[in-house]
Order: C-alpha cells, then sequence, then structure tokens
C-alpha cells in the first residue's frame, strides 16, 4: 500500500500539481513540480570560442582587441552527460584561426594559421552544494585535451570555469573560460579558451530534494492516520452507500437498455430508409433481345449509384433476368449479359465492384404469367427483362 501511495504521488507531483492533505491544518505539506531536482540530463551545445595565446596567460585578460582570436560565425560543439552527483563528463570540440595582427606566443602574428581543439572534462555544478536547482547554474571542472595550433601539437591539462543561465528547463546560455596547460612539447604556450552558446538540455530525470522527501515522508504517514479515519465508517454508513450503488447501478443499466434500444430502433430506422430509396427507384429494365442500358435505365443506376456513395458500406446483390421468348441457353447467356453491363455502369459512376454480387438466372423467376405457354403483351414481357438490386450488407 505504501509503494503504491508512493507512486501516485510522484505522478501528481511531476505532472506539476499540488497534492494537499489537510492544507488548512498542514499548510506545509504541498508537494510542487518546484520542489523537484534535475539528477540527470544530456546536454548538447552550439556555439563561438574565442582564443588568447597571447604567451602571457593571465595578463591583460581582456585585450580583446589586441589577443582574442575569434571568428563571425558558430566553431565551438560540446556534448555532456551530467548526473545526481553534480558531476559531468563533456566533450567539446572546436575551430579558430590566429589572426593577422594579434599577439600570438609574445609576437604580433603576420599570417592566419589555423587553431583545433579537441577536449574533455569533468565537472560540477556548484548548485549541488545548495541541493537545488536555479536559472543561474555555475560551474568548475578540470580535464584533457588535445591543440593544434599556429601548426604545433600539443596536449594539455585544462581548467575551466563557467556559468549556465537557464531561459526555459531546456534551453540556456553557456559562458566559460579554459585554461590550457601544456603536457609536452615546450614550444608551445600556455593559452586561455573562452566559449559562449546556446545549451539545449534533454532526457531530463528528476528526483526529489532531501526536504521534500521528508515533506514525502510526513505526507504518507499522515495519509495512513486519514485512511484509518475512512476505515473506521461504520456499518450503517456502508449499507446506505451500498444501497445508493445498487440504485445507480439499476438505473444506468436500465438508461444503457434504453439506449441499445433507441439505438436499434435509429439503425433500423436508417436501413428502412435506405430500403425504401432502392425500392422507389425500381428496377433497371431492358429492350427485347439487347443488353444495353436504355436511358430511363441508367437514370435508376444513377440513383442507385448516388445511395451507395453516401451509404460507404452499403452492398448489393445484382440480379438479371430475360423474358420467356428464345431458348432457356440463349436467356441465360443473354442475362449474363445484362448483369454484367449493369455492374460495369454502377463502377463507371464510382462505386467498388467489392461491394457488387452479380447473378443471372436467365427466364427463371419471371415476375408475371408469361412463360413459354401464354401469349403476353410486350409491355408485360419488358417487365421479365429486369435487373433487380437486393440490399445483402448495410
Amino acid at each position: 500500500m505504501k509503494r503504491i501511495t508512493l507512486f501516485v504521488l510522484l505522478l501528481l507531483y511531476i505532472s506539476g500539481y499540488q497534492t494537499v492533505f489537510s492544507q488548512e491544518e498542514n499548510p506545509d505539506l504541498v508537494l510542487t513540480s518546484k520542489d523537484s531536482l534535475i539528477a540527470r540530463s544530456w546536454h548538447v551545445g552550439l556555439g563561438f570560442n574565442a582564443v588568447d595565446d597571447s604567451g602571457d596567460m593571465f595578463d591583460e585578460l581582456f585585450a580583446v582587441d589586441s589577443q582574442w582570436n575569434f571568428l563571425p560565425y558558430p566553431t565551438r560543439l560540446n556534448i555532456g552527460r551530467y548526473f545526481k552527483s553534480g558531476l559531468g563528463v563533456e566533450a567539446i570540440g572546436t575551430y579558430n584561426k590566429y589572426q593577422v595582427g594579434k599577439l600570438i606566443e609574445g609576437e604580433i602574428n603576420q599570417e592566419e594559421k589555423d587553431y583545433y581543439a579537441i577536449d574533455s572534462r569533468l565537472t560540477y555544478d556548484l548548485m549541488r552544494i545548495f541541493g537545488k536547482d536555479s536559472w543561474f547554474d555555475p560551474y568548475v571542472g578540470v580535464g584533457l585535451g588535445y591543440t593544434k595550433a599556429d601548426n604545433v601539437g600539443r596536449g594539455t591539462y585544462n581548467g575551466v570555469v563557467g556559468f549556465r543561465t537557464w531561459i526555459t528547463e531546456n534551453f540556456g546560455l553557456d559562458f566559460n573560460s579554459t585554461g590550457k596547460w601544456r603536457i609536452s612539447n615546450d614550444n608551445a604556450t600556455n593559452h586561455l579558451q573562452h566559449g559562449v552558446g546556446v545549451v539545449y538540455r534533454f532526457g531530463i530525470e528528476k528526483e526529489l530534494t532531501n526536504e521534500e522527501k521528508d515533506k514525502l515522508e510526513r505526507m504518507l504517514a499522515l495519509e495512513e492516520e486519514l485512511q484509518k479515519q475512512r476505515d473506521s465508517i461504520d456499518e450503517v454508513e456502508k449499507e446506505k452507500a451500498k444501497a445508493l450503488a445498487d440504485q445507480l447501478a439499476r438505473e444506468k443499466a436500465l438508461a444503457e437498455k434504453r439506449a441499445e434500444e433507441e439505438a436499434k430502433a435509429l439503425e433500423k430506422q436508417r436501413k428502412d430508409a435506405i430500403r425504401s430509396k432502392i425500392d422507389g427507384l425500381g428496377n433497371a429494365y431492358f429492350n427485347l433481345n439487347s443488353s444495353y442500358l436504355s436511358t430511363e435505365a441508367k437514370k435508376v443506376l444513377d440513383g442507385l449509384a448516388q445511395i451507395m456513395k453516401e451509404n460507404m458500406q452499403l452492398e448489393l446483390s445484382v440480379s438479371s433476368y430475360a423474358d420467356s421468348r428464345g431458348t432457356a441457353k440463349y436467356n441465360k447467356w443473354l442475362s449474363e449479359r445484362r448483369v454484367d453491363r449493369t455492374i460495369e455502369y454502377l463502377v463507371k459512376m464510382g462505386v467498388s465492384e467489392s461491394r457488387l454480387k452479380g447473378a443471372a438466372y436467365g427466364e427463371e423467376n419471371l415476375v408475371n404469367e408469361c412463360d413459354d405457354h401464354t401469349y403476353c403483351s410486350e409491355a408485360k414481357h419488358q417487365l421479365n427483362r429486369r435487373s433487380e438490386f437486393t440490399i445483402i450488407k448495410f
């Protein structure tokens, strides 16, 4: 029970809502999203770097015009992983140019020279000392790197100080300065590198602060006490609650039954309306010894196609017939032609062929007495030269 309650409280806190237990009596027992601490995250950044390789290291730190080398486009890329302890590991790649006229290794530079650096560093978030997050996020760090500058390669020991300013939880600005001392190569100088850029924080994992963990424990204790009070409700109240629940269940069942009946009635009404429309169109009739659709037959099929477009789940059986004149074999063939032309026309009008099932019956199922032994007028014979439409799926 305690684990379940803890899980629910954490969900509420992460969602940014307040969880309050008897707030009027315990105003301090309020847990909000501000009580969290970012325990782990990834950072990726893009920005600019400036290199001071004048040879004097910490003298004239802000001699930007005479000693700083920088380019007017992004020249710094970094990615890092940060942990609950406040430690972070980062990899940084930078590019720059020693510019003509700048002080490089104690002398005025006479030609442009490329600067490349790949650095790794271990940093510590100073806000961890206070056990909280802040929009102002200073850090210090050490690391190792490799620099190729003035056509001279050197390994370096690095020391860094910097701070981030978080504009939102994910986006911020990163300002830092790094001292780089050569490991080897006495021909290379120690130098400074400054950086500024935009940093994006992602893969954020949050945890409660120690203070809020204590508050959560007190909230859980209070919740257990409230649960004991709820468990002490007498049997009369339980019976009342059960009776009310039974009544609501009966009313719900009755409402569901009424809704089901109304739905069935509406569905029947819909089906009846579709069936009535199709029946109202009548059959498509053919001329003697012909499978071609007449103008009147096409009007019937046009109306039928419109109904099927309005009801996209509708499927029909198309049954075609002939009158009794001619041989049974010929009439069977003729009715097959008629059902094919009927379906072809409906498909041409935009009805999917998969929604139509055809059947040819020749001179079977006459609608009147006009068989081989009975004389009938042409009008009566035409009633048997037809395509009929039966709904097989709504």
